[in-house]
């Protein structure tokens, strides 16, 4: 049982992702984790390639079950085979730029987001491109490559070979568990029940 979840910034697939983790009993993992190198501010410098592959896959290689979190598009894809399951998230725009917000002045405090603040700029050009996911395949300015989109994740998971099923709305997250709990296979041979309770 190997299940991916996959969003746009502020879906809440990492959240899903650790919440279904503590429900499943299996480890739970982050793409951020592997994108990005450790750095104070975090999320400022990217990781090599072969590295983030590498890393990954030292990581999961440790249990035959496992749950993803985040988008692996473009640099993830040698795990599209391993999939059992694929869950896209889907939140309207207004609602995913309103988590966004608290989610940065949270990890960053709201005087270093402010004008004048010390993430100001960073947190500006951050919001710009989360606005855009809507918007179709956007090209990063000055830059060969595109922003991560809706329209990316939709042709990206076209090549899945597992189920795709989706989650589309703003939902608690026990609600999201439980659907993703009711489409997991059931192994052949097994009359294995997955536990809906708390």
């Amino acid at each position: 049982m190997k299940i991916y979840i996959l969003g746009a910034s502020g879906a809440g697939t990492t959240t899903l992702g650790k919440a279904l983790s503590f429900r499943l009993r299996i480890p739970h993992f982050d793409a951020d984790s592997y994108f990005w190198l450790p750095t104070d501010p975090p999320f400022t410098t990217k990781r090599e390639r072969k590295e983030r592959l590498r890393l990954l896959r030292e990581d999961t290689a440790r249990s035959n079950a496992w749950i993803l979190s985040g988008s692996i598009c473009g640099w993830g894809d040698e795990f599209v085979d391993e999939f059992s399951l694929a869950v896209y998230l889907w939140v309207p725009s207004n609602i995913r730029m309103i988590r966004l917000y608290l989610r940065e002045a949270d990890r960053h405090g709201y005087e270093a987001i402010l004008p004048g603040g010390s993430r100001h700029e960073r947190y500006r050009e951050f919001m710009r491109r989360a606005a855009l996911y809507d918007d179709g395949a956007v090209k990063e300015p000055n830059k060969d490559m595109y922003l991560r989109s809706k329209v990316i994740h939709e042709s990206w998971l076209k090549n899945v070979n597992c189920p795709v099923k989706r989650i589309e709305g703003d939902y608690p997250v026990e609600y999201c568990i439980n659907r993703i709990i009711h489409w997991l296979p059931t192994p052949k041979g097994t009359s294995l029940q997955y536990n809906l309770a708390h």
